[in-house]
């Protein structure tokens, strides 16, 4: 695990109590408030994709009988590549008449209906996403979307972000109580931002036309990262 730490604070000197909740802490000194962002990166060992099957036909129960067939194979072809059921959900099956309009005749033409069915898949081998991309427009899959990089399990990392910024935290302001002529601190108050986030999040392709090559998709994870953001309060004492 490979570790990148940012960092921004502001801080301001009040002689005014400090309040946590709804908690008055009476503070004789003055205070120092920071706040400290501290961002972990890692690699996944979690990967989403989406995947599709969209069918035009002539009428609605045809366009939707199509495509049960079709999105039946690309869910069999998932799961004999090793994806587990819990790990395959179906995110959205649409139905719609479809139109074009006729510029000669000044109006919309009925062209018959259109049926699409999605899923989404997590995958936890994260080298085999490529072979699976591939494998599932083989399938029959006519759209793709993805892939989106995450941790299954962040706790730890997170964990990691809160230690750190806990110990920023602290230095920070006990420079400023030396600068200012204190040599302690009293915690008076810590309140906490979790943030999380992955790589980029590729737009949805069409693959209808695509020709697949023998070689998989080639897939670069690279890292994702959690962050959390904390304020810390602290009294100056002598």
């Amino acid at each position: 695990m490979r570790h990148l730490i940012g960092t921004a604070f502001s801080a301001a000197l009040i002689a005014m109590p400090a309040h946590a909740a709804e908690v008055v802490i009476e503070s004789s000194g003055p205070v120092v408030e920071l706040t400290v962002v501290e961002q972990i990166e890692a690699d996944p060992d979690l990967v989403t994709v989406g995947a599709g099957v969209t069918s035009d036909a002539p009428t609605a129960v045809e366009a939707l009988r199509l495509n049960s067939v079709e999105m039946r194979k690309v869910i069999d072809r998932l799961k004999a590549l090793g994806v587990a059921e819990r790990d395959i959900q179906t995110t959205g099956i649409n139905l719609n008449a479809r139109y074009d309009y006729d510029q000669r005749a000044q109006r919309q033409v009925f062209r018959g209906y259109q049926a699409s069915n999605r899923v989404s898949v997590k995958l936890r081998e994260i080298d085999e996403t490529g072979r699976i991309l591939d494998a599932l427009v083989v399938a029959g899959a006519t759209n793709l979307d993805g892939p989106r990089f995450s941790l299954e399990d962040d706790s730890q990392a997170k964990a990691t972000a809160r230690a750190r910024a806990m110990e920023r935290g602290r230095t920070q302001a006990l420079e400023y109580a030396q600068l200012a002529g204190y040599s302690q601190l009293r915690l008076l108050e810590v309140n906490e931002t979790i943030t999380g986030r992955s790589g980029p999040m590729p737009q949805m392709r069409n693959v209808a036309a695509m020709d697949v090559a023998e070689e998989a998709a080639p897939v670069q994870p690279g890292l994702v990262s959690t962050a959390v953001n904390i304020t810390v309060k602290y009294e100056m004492v002598r």
